[in-house]
Order: C-alpha cells, then sequence, then structure tokens
C-alpha cells in the first residue's frame, strides 16, 4: 500500500487547523503553571510534602489511564466527541480549583484537569491524520511546536499574573484557552456538515481517512505499537526527570534557585526549535533511528556533563539535554508514521502514551529515592543512562517501515 497522497488545498480545513493548534497549545498550560505557585498554594491550601508529590504524579498517571481509555472513547463515540468531552473535563476541572479552598478538592479538580488533557494527547494524532494525511509533517511541527510554548509560557506568567491578581486567576485564566478550541471545531463542524448535506462527503476527511475503519486492532499484538511504548517511555522518563529534578539538583551544588529556575525555564524552551524541526525533516528519511540517535547523543552529552561537571558548563549541558527532546516530537510523528488510517492512529497513540506515560511516571520517583538512599547522585544518573538505553530498544522495533494495521488487526465480526 502506497502512502502517497494528493496534496489537497487548505480551504475547507482552515476550522480542523485552528482547533489542532489551540488544543496543543492549551495541552501543557495547566501543568506547568502550578509549580511556580506552590510556595502560595502551600500556605492557603495547606500541600504537604506528600500532597505536593501526589500533585506532581497526577499528570502522568492520568495520561497512561486515558492513553488507554481513549480509543475506546473514539471507537464508540468518535475522534470530534471524544475531543468535545476532553475540552469540558479541562474547562471545568481548571475553573474548579481555582475557586477551591482545600487541598484535597484542588487534586480532585487538577486529576478532572489531567483526565481531560490526557484525552486531548491521544486525540490530537489521528486528527491530524483524519484531516490532514496530505500534510502530517507540517500539521504535526505546528501543533508539537504550540505544545511546547504552551509547556513554557504559562509558568513564566505564573507568579506576574499571580503577583498582580490572586493565585486563583493564575491558575484559572488558563481555561479560556481550553474553552477557545471549541470555537474552530464548530466552524469545522458545521462546513462538515454543509458539505456533507450538498455533495455526500466530507470535505475534511480524504479517501484514505476512514480506510480500515472495520478492522478491530489489538495494540499489544503489534511489534510497532510496543516499540513505540517503549520508546516514549524511556523518552518520557528523561524530559520528567528533568522538569522535577534539575532545579533542585543544580540547588544542591551550589547554584543559586533563581538560576536553576532559569535553567529548566531554558531547557523548556529548547523543545521549540527541535519541535519544528523533527516533524519536517524525519518523514524525508528512510531511517529515522540516524536523527533519533543524534538526539540520544545530545540526551548523553547533557546527562554526563551536568553529573560530572554541574558547575562548570552548566549551560552547555542544559543545551544538549534540551535539544534532546527532538525524541519526543518523533514520537508524536510515528504516530502517523507508522499507521495507515485513523482508526490506527487512534490506537497507537492511545496505546504508546498509556503504557508509555505509565512507565515514565514512575522514574522521577526513584530517582529521588535512590538520592535518599544513597546519599549522591551516581545511581541515580546511571537511572537516566538506563532510560537512554530503553529508549533506544524502542527506537530499533520502530524504525523499519512498517504499520500498526499489518500485525494488530482483526477482522471484524460479520
Amino acid at each position: 500500500m502506497t502512502n502517497f497522497l494528493v496534496k489537497q488545498p487548505w480551504t475547507g480545513r482552515i476550522g480542523a487547523l485552528l482547533g489542532i493548534m489551540v488544543m496543543a497549545l492549551s495541552l501543557r498550560t495547566a501543568v506547568s503553571v502550578v509549580p511556580p505557585l506552590l510556595g502560595e498554594l502551600k500556605g492557603e491550601l495547606g500541600f504537604t510534602a506528600a500532597t505536593t508529590g501526589l500533585l506532581a504524579m497526577l499528570p502522568p498517571l492520568l495520561f497512561a489511564t486515558f492513553g488507554l481509555v481513549t480509543p475506546i472513547l473514539i471507537r464508540r463515540f468518535g475522534l470530534e466527541k471524544a475531543l468535545i468531552a476532553a475540552v469540558v473535563l479541562a474547562v471545568a476541572g481548571q475553573l474548579g480549583r481555582a475557586t477551591t479552598d482545600a487541598v484535597w478538592p484542588f487534586l480532585g479538580l487538577t486529576a478532572v484537569v489531567m483526565a481531560g488533557y490526557g484525552i486531548g494527547n491521544v486525540v490530537l494524532p489521528p486528527l491530524v491524520k483524519k484531516y490532514f494525511p496530505d500534510r502530517v509533517g507540517i500539521v504535526t511541527a505546528g501543533y508539537v511546536t504550540l505544545l511546547a510554548v504552551g509547556t513554557a509560557i504559562s509558568p513564566q506568567l505564573a507568579v506576574p499574573v499571580a503577583g498582580a491578581t490572586s493565585w486563583r486567576v493564575s491558575i484559572g485564566m488558563w481555561a479560556s484557552i481550553s474553552f477557545m478550541v471549541l470555537l474552530p471545531w464548530i466552524m469545522q463542524f458545521v462546513r462538515d456538515r454543509k458539505k456533507k448535506s450538498d455533495a455526500g462527503t466530507t470535505a475534511a476527511a480524504p479517501s484514505s481517512a476512514g480506510a480500515g475503519s472495520s478492522q478491530h486492532l489489538r495494540p499489544w499484538r503489534s511489534p510497532v505499537a510496543w516499540g513505540l511504548a517503549i520508546f516514549l517511555a524511556g523518552n518520557s522518563a528523561q524530559t520528567y526527570v528533568y522538569f522535577t529534578w534539575l532545579p533542585p539538583y543544580l540547588s544542591g551544588q551550589g547554584v543559586d534557585a533563581a538560576t536553576a529556575g532559569t535553567a529548566l525555564a531554558y531547557f523548556a524552551i529548547l523543545g521549540l526549535p527541535v519541535s519544528l524541526l523533527v516533524p519536517l525533516w524525519v518523514p524525508r528519511m528512510k531511517n529515522p533511528i540516524v536523527a533519533i540517535s543524534l538526539f540520544a547523543l545530545c540526551w548523553a552529552t547533557g546527562h554526563l556533563g551536568l553529573y560530572l561537571s554541574p558547575l562548570d558548563g552548566t549551560w552547555l549541558w542544559v543545551t544538549f539535554a534540551g535539544l534532546g527532546q527532538g525524541t519526543f516530537a518523533t514520537a508524536l510523528l510515528m504516530v502517523n508514521l507508522r499507521s495507515r488510517t485513523t482508526h490506527g492512529s487512534s490506537v497507537l497513540s492511545g496505546f504508546s502514551q498509556g503504557l508509555g506515560y505509565a512507565g515514565a511516571g514512575v522514574v522521577p520517583l526513584v530517582f529521588g529515592s535512590i538520592h535518599d538512599a544513597t546519599g549522591n547522585w551516581t545511581v541515580s544518573f546511571a537511572l537516566l543512562g538506563v532510560c537512554l538505553l530503553v529508549m533506544m530498544t524502542g527506537a530499533v522495533m520502530i524504525n523499519a517501515k512498517r504499520y500498526i494495521e499489518d500485525s494488530a488487526a482483526e477482522p471484524a465480526s460479520s
């Protein structure tokens, strides 16, 4: 089966394009806005070390859970209804937690937000597959870049907005971005419905979008699905360790707290250029593992530099680690490069993100626990080396040009 698709005009898909981009921008804002405000939240809501740790675990835990559940929702209700459910949960949770006065309701409503974003994580790749199968690379480049923008911008604005208003406004205002996701999709739905009634077809979904929808895919039978899940787990584990431990690690080495926080912001910002580059570059490669190996080398250089010489060349090591984040953009891209259909993309997205985030969510906790138990960082940084090996194992499994539909399909019952 060929992957060649004649490029279609953008006309008729602008609503879908804007909806995908705004959704991507909103997916991490409610996650990254909270850590800079924890000092204020501890005093007002009563956060303890235990509840702070639970708060840090909620994103990967809920992303993993809804990564596995969302393909079932998509199969039963469709991509667009799953998207609406994601937006409703995200908006309701964000507004609710901005009004609460106690830690446990805050955590519960944060779980609601993460459930919405967990659905959103899975829905985005198949939406790209459905509406833009002819432009997967460029649309993926746009949405992965905006995902990085959302991750970086909300913590930068968190403290200034809280200082000018309150922490409630600083946390709750991002619900408006989530709500705005609905507007372009309403425009797209109206256009699609009109087009369908006029011509009997949908303008947005090329003929390949629904191909294979009669198949019931069992992702655990697919080496591609397992490979992408393993790849994403190894990648995300490293990223979560940096977001959790880079500031305290640098502070413990003698770097002042402000500089340590800036180093984390710099690490996050470096995700922008690689997020834009990867979807435009990797699809042209016969062997994506070449690009993955380059990013893995960046990760390894960053890990080693920060362990061996954290005070001498700090910014160089953070730069290398930050550029290593190209592996995340590669993982999202491979969801569509290793599936033929919208259904295959949704199943592969859910399975890989579900298992990937489940594995990644444990590693930051183990990373810190090992340090507490040993009194040094040697074994903790060795754990990052293990994560690299896990990631590269998955990279080998997804390098060959094969598809989830080839090994995971079951004929539909007649």
